[in-house]
């Protein structure tokens, strides 16, 4: 078998011992088989009684604490793990399997190969269920929004993006959805204009929250968003579909 870059990582049997270096996909573990999931990032928040062990960041994993649990399989994901930490553990003789996803319809097709491919074990209920939820026609146009993920320098999501996808199937027109980049630096100005309905502001990467962020809004109305809800994969996808859309009304 082989990842989502054409790495091979076949297994002989179904994973049992499985660390996981991407939040969305530790949550995806816990709830399908808590029992194989024995490693984490300190980022992985979820579910809020996950209790492995923990090794580091994303961008930082403590390669010596993850050999020593000898997992079966290390997930991984292009965009938020290095490339560095992959080939080194790949290196000392540990199975990795690198996700990459930008679109919701890629985080189910790469999910479901992940179960039966990598991990050799049966699709959850709760992926069929995501499909089902997010994989029908594009709902209309409801509101025209920004997506900021950072502050000085502001930066948005752009084009290509996982989160632009959610919001398009959410019924929101990113005003940077053409960008050329997918997370480019923009001036306040760029965000702070009457043309946006309204800036959506994430608790995660930048913590934006109601005393960092609403303030150097004058133009446009701002709305505080879980992160999660708008750059998790898996199980998380279950809950905004619903929240996101009661919330803008």
């Amino acid at each position: 078998m082989k990842d989502d870059l054409g790495h091979p990582c076949g297994l002989d049997r179904p994973a049992q011992r499985v660390v996981s270096l991407v939040p969305s996909l530790t949550e995806s573990i816990a709830l399908t088989r808590p029992e194989a999931l024995i490693g984490a990032t300190d980022w992985c928040t979820h579910p809020a009684d996950l209790d492995v062990v923990r090794v580091r960041g994303t961008k930082n994993p403590d390669r010596k604490a993850i050999a020593a649990l000898r997992p079966d399989l290390v997930l991984a994901n292009r965009e938020e793990n290095r490339e560095l930490d992959v080939r080194r553990l790949r290196e000392a003789g540990i199975p990795v399997w690198v996700t990459v996803i930008e679109t919701v319809e890629e985080a189910c097709t790469s999910l479901r190969r992940l179960f039966v491919e990598g991990l050799k074990w049966d699709v959850p209920e709760w992926l069929d269920e995501v499909e089902r939820i997010w994989l029908g026609p594009l709902p209309l146009i409801r509101a025209r929004v920004a997506i900021p993920i950072w502050r000085d320098p502001w930066m948005v999501v752009g084009s290509r993006t996982f989160t632009g996808d959610l919001a398009r199937r959410l019924g929101l027109d990113n005003a940077f959805g053409e960008h050329a980049e997918r997370y480019p630096h923009v001036d306040l100005a760029d965000i702070d204009r009457p043309d946006i309905d309204v800036v959506l502001l994430p608790d995660e990467p930048y913590v934006f929250s109601a005393d960092d962020g609403p303030e150097a809004f004058h133009s446009t109305r701002t709305m505080l968003v879980p992160g999660r809800a708008l750059t998790w994969y898996g199980p998380s996808l279950l809950d905004p579909h619903a929240e996101l859309a009661i919330r803008l009304g």
